[in-house]
């Protein structure tokens, strides 16, 4: 009896483990009231004369007291040579790609974009490809999204933060 009951302890903890979801997701709180959650690209980018690699991160954000109250990010390795502003294109699930403006954060190694609607559009959906230009001559740079859990994570974090989710 003793071995069917931990059994299905294991089993119930498992299943639980299995419906969370954001299994591939990192979750963060800072002292700032930042709360985020990232998660890791399923493709490569090569860097370093093509010495290295590195999966590029997806972060959602959201800040109890913030305006905007949600922020999402792309952190890389190699710096993009615009200085303000770049176009991302981007693809849900395999829609047709379309163009988003996007801020250049430090040093050209983050593109960020703020406001709950792209966040939102994300809620239901299951891959996100994002695509940009790394500088007139060096080529393009792309990252692919397992989304999985997303919603999950954005509630998460929404709670953390106190607000709604979008």
């Amino acid at each position: 009896m003793r071995r069917a009951g931990a059994s299905m302890l294991v089993l119930a903890l498992a299943c639980g483990t299995a419906e969370a979801g954001t299994d591939n997701w990192r979750f963060d709180s800072g002292n700032d009231g930042l709360v985020t959650a990232s998660v890791y690209a399923t493709n490569k980018l090569i860097t370093g004369g093509g010495a290295l690699s590195y999966s590029p991160v997806l972060t959602i954000a959201c800040r109890a007291d913030g305006d905007p109250a949600w922020t999402e990010w792309l952190q890389l390795n190699d710096a993009v040579s615009a200085s303000r502003k770049i176009t991302v294109s981007v693809a849900i699930d395999g829609d047709s790609k379309f163009d988003e403006s996007w801020s250049v954060g430090t040093r050209g190694r983050v593109l960020m974009r703020d406001g709950a609607d792209g966040i939102k559009r994300l809620v239901p959906a299951n891959r996100l490809l994002l695509s940009w230009r790394f500088g007139l001559l060096s080529g393009r740079g792309q990252a692919d999204f397992d989304l999985a859990g997303f919603s999950e994570a954005v509630n998460q974090i929404a709670g953390n933060c106190k607000t709604d989710p979008p």
